[in-house]
Order: structure tokens, then sequence, then C-alpha cells
């Protein structure tokens, strides 16, 4: 069974591992975070602090670029586009990752406590009711302060959220 996350675009192409899982994984992507990417590699400001790790992160960038670019990706990606809240087709990467393209839209129900796609990232997921990936210690600081009903997982614990995961059994009990 493939599991599902919520993720923003550019935690893919910076992080490595989540390129190789050990189970069948469907990263599910606000469109929002793919335009992103474009600002990120014509952004002339690093991303990353090292300047070795800055060049390799911009290099995947633009791979998943072109990855989301390709004719047949661009094309399930588009009919997506066409309704709020429509799921795309599977882009497929290879036989253990799959993208879908969501076009998420910010209601403003959380504006003031997160950016508009973090805010995208926390209604796809509730939406969808599957949990989000994050780096981002304080935004998982604020969805566990805010009581936002939605399951994050740590980027570190990305293993142990593939492999295993916390069921929707055990997120009710942890919750009372």
């Amino acid at each position: 069974m493939r599991r599902r996350f919520v993720i923003e675009a550019v935690m893919i192409a910076t992080y490595g591992h989540l390129l190789v899982p050990v189970r069948p994984v469907d990263y599910v992507v606000p469109y929002s975070s793919i335009m992103e990417l474009y600002d990120m590699s014509e952004s002339a400001e690093p991303v990353m602090e090292d300047p070795m790790e800055d060049k390799h992160v911009k290099a995947k960038i633009g791979e998943l670029i072109s990855f989301f670019q390709d004719p047949l990706n661009r094309k399930k990606i588009e009919r997506a586009l066409q309704m709020p809240w429509r799921e795309s087709s599977p882009l497929l990467l290879n036989e253990l990752i799959s993208f879908t393209v969501v076009l998420a839209v910010d209601n403003e129900q959380y504006g003031e406590l997160f950016d508009p796609i973090e805010t995208e990232q926390i209604l796809t997921a509730t939406r969808l009711q599957i949990p989000m990936l994050s780096d981002q210690i304080d935004l998982q600081d604020r969805i566990i302060e805010a009581a936002v009903p939605v399951q994050i997982y740590d980027i570190e614990d990305f293993d142990f959220a593939v492999e295993e995961g916390i069921t929707e059994a055990d997120w009710e009990v942890s919750r009372d």
C-alpha cells in the first residue's frame, strides 16, 4: 500500500532520502509549492547556507521543475488546475515514488498563524486526511499550539512514517 504525505515541493529537492523510500510513497504537493520552485531556481538568494549544498539543491530543484514540465505530467497538472481541490492523476517518478498535485485554496482559516503555503498544506492534509511532512520545527510547534487537526511528521522521522506511522486510532488516543 502506498503511503501518502502532504509536502512542500522544495523539501523533496532538499532531502535526498525522500527519493529512496523503503515502501511506495505518494507525495501530495499543493500547486503553489511547485510555483515556488521557479522562484527559488531564479533567485540569487541561496537555498542552503553551504555553497556546495546550495548548488546541489538548486540542481535538484531544476530536475524537479523538468519533471513537472514533462509534457505528460504537465497535462495531468493542467487538468487538476481546472477546479479547486482537484487532484492530478499520479505523476510517476519511479516504481516507488509518485506525486499528486492539488490546486489547494487558501481560505485564510489559519491566516494569522501560518503563511499561505503552510495553510494550503494544512488544508490539503485535513481535506485528504493524510499526514504532512516538514522540516520546520517552528511550523510543527505552531500546529500543535493551535490544535490544528492534522498529523505531522518531522522529515527526520520519514522512515518511521513510511514503515509504521501512527494510525488514526493511535492519534485519537494521544489527543485524549
